[in-house]
């Protein structure tokens, strides 16, 4: 949930936008949700909340959001702080550098 709320661009940091759901300003598919490690589904629509928009933070973010590009795996609505998750990132699609092989070398010990 967390890494979907920081691509979209709702948040700077993944550490922000764990904070932005821990407080209950994300809310998915209309309801709220205050789990950063909540795994969201394709067709899941995430926002911000209509109630926190009017914050300080969300009011700058709404000028920021119209400038921002998203994943090819996420769709954004700036205008609503909102964006539908279209479908689940491909290892391809995932821009952090990871070797899988030292990760299956260190599982395996």
């Amino acid at each position: 949930m967390d890494n979907v709320v920081y691509r979209l661009g709702l948040a700077d940091s993944r550490a922000q936008a764990r904070q932005l759901v821990s407080h209950s300003h994300v809310e998915v598919n209309g309801r709220h949700l205050n789990i950063p490690s909540a795994l969201v589904e394709v067709g899941d629509q995430v926002q911000v909340r209509e109630s926190s928009r009017q914050n300080a933070f969300f009011r700058d973010m709404a000028e920021i959001l119209e400038h921002r590009s998203v994943p090819e795996w996420l769709s954004l609505n700036a205008s609503e702080m909102a964006g539908t998750v279209l479908s689940l990132p491909t290892r391809d699609q995932i821009s952090e550098a990871v070797d899988e092989q030292l990760i299956v070398e260190f599982y395996s010990r």
